[in-house]
């Protein structure tokens, strides 16, 4: 197995992963900055705690000494005022990440993105793995900014780039599903009248798709990581409502979305305290969404546990 490290690993999907692939197995070095790791992984035989800062360049040199493969999670959410501090979290702090690797000649780099850096895309002409598209949310754009610098830095080295844009994850455990899952029990779960198509992935076939990133050979570029079949936000929210036993979230006109977002950034920022809702997530929530995944079958998942979110509601529960 390859020694894999794994940033961000104390935050959600990067704990998750963590643990997936523990299971089959792997050695892991688990980096963390501010947020402590769970206690179930630092105590793994196969884990290597790593403390470290993406944005000292210098305490990335031991992170990524005689690492085979980096998974990048790492980055702020849940902040006021994205636009200030996403420039430097999602592009100067990766280039670090980068330049360290590329030092180290770490063989292959998995940096996980999503489907919405090629702005609004559809099941009739969906994203294809472009570099080229200006997308509207700072998230978006910014994201962008990190896979073309990756694919260009890697040109013409040993190191092997890796992109996975993935589709929403919805399962239990996810953030964001148990933040919606509070939310409505609370009847204040809301969502924008107009529809919004987006492309779903469960999160074993979203673990899995990353374990296959990182073991597999001949696995290079960009690829879409997403189920079968196309729903909109607002139809996959009243079926996550009645797994939950829940009313259906309240259907409400944009612009008060938008004032609660404000508000929120606005408490926020005078609190000094996370903020659950910003202007910028509405701006990139608003994209319909799809990936063409051929690819992926192709190279990373010939099947999914879950195809459709029919048959991945149970995991809701």
């Amino acid at each position: 197995m390859p020694t894999t490290l794994i940033t961000g690993a104390a935050g959600n999907l990067g704990s998750l992963l963590a643990a997936h692939l523990l299971r089959s197995g792997h050695k892991l070095r688990l980096m963390h900055h501010r947020r402590p790791l769970p206690d179930s992984l630092q105590k793994d035989a196969n884990v290597t705690p790593v403390l470290a800062d993406l944005a000292q360049i210098e305490t990335l040199h031991p992170a990524v000494d005689s690492v085979d493969v980096v998974v990048h999670l790492a980055g702020v959410l849940f902040a006021p005022r994205p636009e200030r501090f996403l420039p430097e979290t999602n592009t100067h702090w990766f280039a670090n990440l980068l330049s360290a690797a590329l030092e180290a000649r770490v063989r292959r780099i998995v940096l996980i993105s999503f489907p919405h850096v090629e702005g609004h895309t559809s099941v009739d002409d969906p994203a294809t793995g472009r570099l080229d598209r200006s997308p509207v949310s700072v998230h978006a754009q910014t994201r962008l900014s990190e896979e073309q610098t990756l694919l260009t830095r890697t040109r013409g080295t040993d190191t092997t780039p890796v992109v996975l844009r993935l589709g929403m994850v919805y399962g239990r455990g996810i953030l964001m599903i148990e933040a919606a899952r509070w939310l409505a029990r609370r009847r204040l779960l809301a969502v924008w009248r107009d529809p919004t198509w987006i492309h779903l992935v469960s999160t074993i076939d979203c673990l899995r798709a990353i374990e296959s990133a990182v073991s597999r050979d001949d696995v290079e570029g960009i690829y879409h990581v997403g189920d079968e079949k196309p729903v909109t936000l607002q139809s996959f929210l009243d079926s996550a409502c009645t797994v939950w036993g829940c009313p259906r979230p309240h259907r409400f006109p944009l612009w008060l979305i938008y004032s609660a977002a404000y508000l929120c950034e606005f408490f926020a920022t005078v609190a000094k305290t996370p903020s659950p809702l910003t202007c910028d997530f509405i701006q990139i929530g608003r994209v319909s969404y799809w990936g063409d995944t051929r690819r992926m079958r192709a190279d990373l998942l010939s099947h999914l546990e879950h195809p459709t979110l029919e048959e991945g509601l149970s995991t809701l529960r």
